[in-house]
């Protein structure tokens, strides 16, 4: 069964730290490209971080630079998002997202349809 299942969501006071995971079945990670997508209350959908196959290039959006972390455990099959100096404005439902042909840079676009898509985990920022 090909899916994804993310996991490590939850409640965080500003500046606080949460590992986002993202278990993938039926792919083979080291083949696709993996990341993460956000969605806030009443805004857009958007590209947050993807981690390519060969040599595992990273991607960031420009608001979580220096912040957050995007990691790949092939053996696993498993991708993670770690998040740092968390800020209100991160509060969102993250999605964990895959495919096995486009790059990186086409993914975070958000215009092509994708692979696959988790469920999402929510992920709420306090002030």
């Amino acid at each position: 069964q090909v899916r994804l299942v993310e996991s490590g969501g939850g409640l965080v006071q500003a500046g606080g730290s949460l590992t986002l995971s993202c278990d993938a079945s039926g792919f083979t990670l080291r083949y696709s490209a993996i990341g993460w997508f956000r969605q806030a209350p009443g805004k857009e959908r958007e590209g947050v971080s993807c981690i390519g196959t060969g040599d595992g290039m990273t991607h960031y959006h420009e608001s979580v630079k220096g912040r957050f972390t995007i990691s790949r455990d092939n053996a696993k099959n498993t991708v993670y998002l770690q998040m740092n100096n968390l800020k209100p404005e991160d509060t969102a439902i993250y999605y964990c997202v895959l495919d096995q042909v486009l790059p990186c840079t086409n993914v975070l676009q958000g215009i092509s349809e994708l692979d696959a898509w988790g469920q999402g985990t929510q992920v709420t920022v306090s002030s």
